[in-house]
């Protein structure tokens, strides 16, 4: 899981990056990301609603997955970025751990804050 600094506070921050991040779409996830050179370290949010999966066990799985997957790639990301990850299909707790997070690396490369780890 992320530490507390790395994730969003309130509502008010991810309705400014709602209306005002780039987004980029890909069949099961949606990534929107804006720079915040206001802060020192990155936020995150991933967002699973009722309508992807009905059950909260199933939410909170997708949601745990992919918020490992940002841990693990946090130090990839270029600058100082505000990301939500919004997960817009159900399938996405049957992929395999491999095709999720290469789902996600694209998204951020397509968006241009990923740096490939050398």
């Amino acid at each position: 899981m992320l530490s507390q600094k790395h994730r969003f506070h309130g509502h008010g921050s991810l309705k400014y990056l709602y209306r005002n991040a780039d987004t980029y779409r890909s069949r099961h996830i949606t990534v929107r990301i804006k720079s915040n050179p206001h802060r020192k370290d990155s936020r995150f949010a991933v967002v699973v609603s009722k309508k992807v999966h009905k059950s909260a066990v199933g939410r909170n799985r997708i949601r745990r997955r992919v918020y490992e997957l940002l841990r693990t790639e946090m130090s990839s990301i270029e600058g100082i970025q505000d990301v939500a990850v919004i997960v817009t299909s159900g399938e996405a707790i049957f992929l395999p751990q491999p095709e999720l997070e290469a789902t996600l690396r694209g998204l951020l490369t397509q968006a241009g804050v990923y740096k490939s780890p050398q």
